[in-house]
């Protein structure tokens, strides 16, 4: 089995709709320096989005270059790293396929988002095979370029622990053509949405990455805090607070929010200067990414082109590896 001068990292991201910070501070944060120590591959997951998504498909290509090119914004380097498109690599679908063939369905069923997802989008049918079998295109998108590392949430380290059991189901059975890949835990916790709620655009309670700097002010204005506090002489609760929770992960200048903090607990601080200085701090921290963003989507067809180069260099990969596998279950003819 080849492997390259780098551990490889895989991940990727469906393309549902615009991004949001929370894909900024769980993902693409995490990205771009993982370039530095790894052989990365970060590819747009669209049939993924078909999972839950497969009744209006109008979107997911206007949504999948929109990403692409907020994730170059936030410091993916197309030099660096193979940026690729799920759907051009077909590979992918002919190992979730077989994957499927030796894991029990009772292993799919028990993933923790099947019956959260079916109880929260009441609004679609998620009844489907390939909803249920979604850990399975999971295990192949990794699997298929010998993944040593997959960037993950301490909340998503279950749906990875499946996909380890996978590979070692289907290695009972033909031998150990596919490498285990290890989780990847990223440094900052998720943040949650404007109303506290898990950050969802379903929910309408997103900062988005489009937002230009009004935008970014007006929703930071609206973002709920400690509720116990009416008035600005109340001392407030710091911890658990989404206000501070944003300071800690978008305001660089420590010792402002540490004398937020100290006079948010005591009472000597009203709501509007800490929101204030908060949504200085992240348009500081978004316009740059804003300006390249612009750069990147001058330049639509260099996009694409990044786009269908990184998916045919993966797609060599992926064959690579469907031989191998093809060979391990003897189907050759």
């Amino acid at each position: 089995m080849n492997s390259p001068q780098k551990p490889r990292v895989v991940s990727g991201m469906r393309p549902t709709g615009k991004l949001h910070l929370g894909h900024l501070v769980g993902a693409l944060r995490n990205w771009a320096p993982l370039q530095e120590k790894y052989d990365c591959f970060y590819f747009v997951a669209d049939w993924h989005a078909l999972t839950s998504d497969y009744a209006n498909t109008a979107a997911i290509t206007t949504h999948a270059i929109d990403n692409v090119a907020d994730w170059i914004a936030a410091g993916v380097d197309p030099e660096r790293s193979t940026l690729f498109i799920q759907s051009l690599v077909p590979e992918h679908a002919e190992l979730a396929l077989l994957l499927s063939m030796v894991v029990p369905i009772p292993w799919l069923e028990r993933v923790p988002t099947y019956k959260e997802q079916q109880e929260q989008l009441t609004d679609k049918d998620l009844s489907t095979l390939g909803f249920l079998g979604y850990p399975l295109l999971q295990t192949a998108d990794i699997a298929l370029y010998d993944g040593r590392f997959v960037p993950v949430g301490e909340d998503q380290v279950a749906h990875l622990e499946l996909s380890r059991e996978a590979i070692r189901r289907f290695h009972q059975f033909y031998g150990e053509v596919l490498v285990e890949p290890q989780p990847l835990l990223t440094p900052i916790p998720r943040l949650p949405g404007l109303d506290n709620r898990k950050m969802s655009k379903s929910y309408g309670n997103t900062i988005d990455l489009t937002d230009d700097a009004d935008a970014v002010a007006k929703k930071v204005r609206q973002m709920y805090t400690d509720p116990k506090r009416i008035r600005a002489d109340i001392p407030g609760t710091v911890e658990g607070n989404p206000v501070f929770m944003y300071h800690d992960a978008f305001n660089t200048n420590v010792a402002e929010v540490d004398d937020l903090k100290s006079r948010y607990r005591a009472g000597k601080v009203g709501d509007v200067e800490v929101k204030t200085k908060l949504a200085a701090a992240m348009n500081v921290t978004l316009e740059p990414l804003r300006a390249r963003r612009r750069e990147v989507l001058a330049r639509p067809g260099h996009l694409r082109e990044v786009l269908v180069e990184g998916s045919r260099k993966a797609r060599v990969i992926a064959q690579a590896t469907m031989e191998r596998v093809r060979d391990a279950m003897k189907l050759r003819y």
